[in-house]
């Protein structure tokens, strides 16, 4: 495997030691039930994927696009792009099972020869899935052929760096395969920073946090991806689309936003122009605590209908608050914030808020003091600034102690979605009991755990974190169980099927609940424009 690879078999990077102490897993085994030992994956030599099927005509085509050293086939390779990080591929790829795996990884080394690569393979009937940073949660790069004999990922890395910076309109070109944290390290070079940090922010490429419409930790503040991409190139089987980087056009409907969001399934997005800001010289996080989870998301939402909301707003619910404060020991969020002062206050419970602003010092200062008014207003008790602290040392964090609870056989899934103020606590409610119903069902009884994690002046969304002792020997089925469970409370209370981790496969089968019919034909008839044979990302989407 390459430098700066994840885990094969899990979240990044491989030297990282556990960090969920005895006391955690204890209560964790009180609470939903641990293995009765831990369950270590399987060697990499002992991953089975089938031989690869590409024809020897279709590898000469390819070698011809990429170069011979550009097509990559050894066993270590194939297994690495497999599939993504959703729970799924974890479970699957841990026993050494995955689905499937490509017959090739093809290198791209310039937007031209991703070109050249799409054009020999929709000659070669060979399906391509764009692979950047292969952090997908929802199977959006699983291997499918679909009805083709054989398919490639085509990884996109080699796509990386800023292009050009534009100062003076606060916008810059940067290659599609470009990770998070090396576009910021060249930006801050210029005093600019995107402010796109997703928890997937180490392995993510931009290229893909667009295809996916993604949302960072700070988009309440910097705004969402499909808002900071300004234009595009995409590399389609059928030719390049360019969308310039206006400010504003009122020239029909926005091909920007069509691409924006497509998941590779119209072709391959080779650079972006993005918007930037100059980098912060302060940021500053705190927390805030209040009553319930209905008090709390009120304050929220006058902070964002008052156009005074922190550029990081985060609010758990009352069951993911107790789980975090009784995980933090005596340090972190549990020391800093203070049982006792909680307490002594009137609050029980309750609902732990975090709270971030971020940009120059006098400005912090300011919109702190607006936000804070108002959410003091709403029944909030400040906490100050070490819950804050405490968050932002982990804000990555959770992928990791997900890997360390499936070696204790705990299976943890997460899911968002997204609803007007007036749904959002209906949604809420039932998205949390289909999740309990479905897998007490099953004798697994799970611990379900809510936050909102971004703000808008019409609603919010929600983050759902779910644990349950895996049901050895059937943890998909228990899996698909609740996620089916999920996605139809989703459906029935008027949210969003996904808020920002895509379609992919998983959320495939609710796509024409959301969009129509004719929504879905749309897309399609796109897509047979753009990719008229069919290769591009098979199975995702549509």
């Amino acid at each position: 495997m390459a430098s700066g690879d994840m885990r094969w078999w899990g979240w990044g990077d491989p030297d990282r030691a556990p960090s969920l102490s005895g006391a955690a897993l204890e209560l964790l085994g009180e609470e939903v039930g641990l293995a009765a030992g831990p369950r270590a994956p399987v060697e990499l030599a002992a991953v089975r994927i089938a031989a690869p099927a590409l024809r020897p005509a279709a590898a000469r085509v390819l070698a011809a696009a990429a170069g011979p050293e550009g097509i990559v086939g050894d066993h270590p390779a194939r297994v690495l792009h497999a599939g993504g990080k959703g729970y799924p591929d974890l479970v699957r790829m841990r026993a050494g099972t995955p689905e499937g795996a490509p017959d090739a990884v093809v290198l791209a080394q310039s937007d031209e020869q991703v070109g050249a690569v799409l054009s020999a393979c929709a000659r070669a009937g060979v399906a391509v899935v764009p692979f950047g940073g292969g952090t997908s949660v929802v199977g959006g790069v699983a291997p499918v052929r679909g009805r083709h004999h054989a398919v490639i990922a085509l990884d996109l890395r080699g796509l990386h760096g800023v292009r050009a910076v534009d100062r003076e309109s606060l916008t810059v070109r940067v290659g599609a395969g470009t990770r998070g944290p090396a576009l910021e390290a060249e930006l801050a070079a210029h005093g600019l920073t995107l402010g796109h940090f997703p928890q997937s922010f180490e392995y993510v490429t931009v290229g893909g946090c667009a295809a996916t419409r993604s949302a960072g930790q700070a988009s309440t503040g910097y705004g969402r991806m499909d808002e900071l991409v300004r234009g595009l190139r995409l590399r389609a089987p059928a030719g390049e689309l360019a969308v310039a980087a206006l400010p504003a056009s009122a020239a029909g409907p926005s091909l920007r936003e069509l691409v924006v969001g497509s998941e590779g399934i119209l072709g391959v997005i080779t650079e972006l122009a993005l918007r930037v800001r100059p980098r912060p010289e302060a940021t500053h996080y705190e927390g805030m605590f209040f009553e319930g989870f209905e008090q709390g998301a009120q304050g929220l939402r006058l902070v964002a209908q008052e156009r005074r909301a922190p550029d990081i707003a985060r609010l758990s619910d009352e069951e993911e608050t107790r789980l975090s404060l009784a995980l933090a020991g005596e340090g972190g969020i549990k020391g800093l914030a203070g049982r006792g002062y909680i307490r002594a206050r009137g609050y029980g419970g309750g609902c732990l808020a975090i709270l971030g602003w971020e940009g120059e010092v006098e400005d912090v200062g300011r919109r702190r003091t607006d936000s804070l008014t108002l959410l003091r207003r709403a029944g909030g008790l400040p906490l100050g600034g070490g819950p804050g602290s405490a968050w932002a040392a982990g804000r990555f964090a959770a992928p990791y102690l997900r890997d360390e609870l499936l070696g204790h056989g705990v299976m943890v899934e997460t899911l968002e979605t997204a609803a007007q103020w007036s749904d959002l606590h209906r949604l809420r409610a039932a998205v949390t009991e289909a999740l309990r119903a479905s897998l007490i069902e099953r004798g697994t009884p799970p611990l379900v755990l809510c936050h909102v994690s971004h703000l808008y002046e019409t609603g919010a969304s929600l983050y759902f974190t779910f644990l349950a002792r895996q049901e050895e020997g059937s943890e998909i089925d228990q899996w698909r169980a609740a996620k089916t469970a999920a996605g139809e409370a989703i459906m029935a209370n008027a949210g969003t099927i996904t808020h920002h981790h895509a379609v992919g496969r998983d959320h495939a089968p609710w796509l024409a609940q959301e969009i129509g019919v004719l929504g879905v034909d749309l897309l399609a008839a796109v897509k047979h424009r753009l990719d008229p044979t069919g290769i591009m990302n098979p199975g995702k989407l549509l």
